[in-house]
């Protein structure tokens, strides 16, 4: 019930849109920041920084970053850091825009769940662990979350069906030689 009835879609709409809100707001800020270090002439830096950071938390007898983790900063990452600036700032404010919007729910959830993954792969804790809780119910609940928003209205082009609760409904087909019910 809680994952395709639409009678739960306000439940939805409330996580949809706190979630969507954090999202757009944390990537406007980046893409509007006046230092132009995410996006910009100095595009790169603020997440160079970050990325220093995590590798830094690599080290010592416990670390917060995972080994392999720290090589992918490292190695892939760091040396492309302009790039994962620009995907760090404008994924966020379309995951954002996406959930607000309720625009292919599902999809942005989970990209939105990709990011807290990878923050907190990198030792940053902060608001992400409830984030990533919410956007895997939001992943999870994808028909019904977007119910009161867009995907409503797209989805059915792409094959999905109009009421997200006769997904799980299970019509009873008799068997040969049943009485018809």
């Amino acid at each position: 019930m809680l994952f395709a009835d639409p009678r739960l879609a306000p439940l939805w709409l409330i996580l949809r849109l706190y979630v969507g809100y954090e999202w757009l707001s944390a990537g406007w800020g980046k893409i509007t920041n006046p230092a132009g270090v995410w996006v910009g002439e100095k595009a790169g830096v603020a997440v160079s920084g970050f990325l220093n950071g995590a590798v830094a938390k690599s080290g010592g007898d416990h670390p917060d970053v995972a080994g392999w983790y720290a090589w992918f900063v490292e190695n892939v990452a760091l040396p492309n850091a302009t790039v994962f600036s620009y995907m760090v700032a404008y994924g966020e404010l379309l995951v954002g825009i996406a959930l607000i919007l309720g625009l292919f729910t599902g999809i942005a959830a989970f990209f939105g769940g990709f990011l807290n993954a990878n923050f907190l792969l990198a030792g940053t804790v902060s608001s992400n662990p409830l984030l990533f809780i919410l956007a895997t119910w939001l992943v999870l609940g994808w028909r019904v979350a977007g119910w009161w928003g867009l995907d409503r209205w797209i989805l059915p082009r792409f094959g999905v069906m109009e009421h997200p609760d006769t997904v799980l409904a299970d019509p009873v087909r008799p068997r040969q030689g049943d009485p018809v019910r």
